[in-house]
């Protein structure tokens, strides 16, 4: 009979001990929930989630620097837009279809901004080094009213085929057309990767993400 009681007894003292346990757990999880440190500014994860970026998140690392010549034949860096939002993107001129569509695109997102528009830039990169000369490169933007609106910058096969591997652009002649990757790049204020967009992009998805951009510190 004792070695029954016995029995019961150590068996309703580990069920209790199992209850405190549980609890003492629990409590533990939801402490260590309401006390996570927000994270800083460097994590783009959070900052792309709260501010609700459209395309592929790119971690927030430091977008390669580089310069070249814009259509005027002016000297252009990626450094000198510090302190604003900035698209990067990859075209050339003599392009029938997605280069031509892109550049309407932007045109469109700029005008959605409104006065917006000014306080954010547009590099478009070459992806022709023996086709996009200056000239060329001034009446691809005039023709897409972006002649005041972006930099096309152009340069030389060794100038640009480091950008190339730097933002994973593939770029080869083929017959009269250049086949290059497309891809469009949003870089913050601190000059950090934030979103991919692929060229099927929507006017006001960019318009949308250069604003909210644009509200960060």
């Amino acid at each position: 009979m004792s070695i029954r009681m016995n029995w019961r007894l150590a068996s309703r003292l580990s069920v209790i001990t199992l209850a405190i346990v549980v609890v003492i757990v629990v409590a533990l999880i939801q402490h260590q929930r309401t006390n996570v440190p927000a994270q800083s500014g460097g994590a783009t994860t959070s900052t792309t989630s709260t501010l609700q970026l459209q395309g592929t998140d790119l971690g927030g690392t430091p977008a390669p620097g580089f310069q070249l010549t814009d259509q005027y034949g002016k000297t252009v860096s990626l450094a000198q837009f510090h302190g604003k939002p900035l698209v990067v993107t990859f075209l050339y001129t003599h392009c029938p279809d997605v280069c031509p569509l892109t550049a309407e695109h932007l045109h469109t997102a700029l005008l959605q901004m409104g006065s917006d528009a000014s306080k954010v830039g547009i590099l478009a990169v070459s992806t022709d080094p023996k086709g996009d000369t200056t000239q060329a490169a001034l009446q691809f933007s005039t023709e897409h009213n972006m002649q005041n609106s972006w930099h096309f910058l152009t340069g030389t096969q060794q100038e640009l085929s480091p950008i190339w591997s730097k933002y994973s652009i593939n770029a080869q002649s083929f017959k009269q057309s250049i086949n290059h990757t497309t891809a469009l790049y949003l870089i913050d204020k601190q000059g950090r990767e934030r979103v991919y967009m692929g060229d099927d992009f929507q006017p006001a998805q960019m318009a949308a993400n250069l604003k909210q951009l644009l509200q960060e510190k």
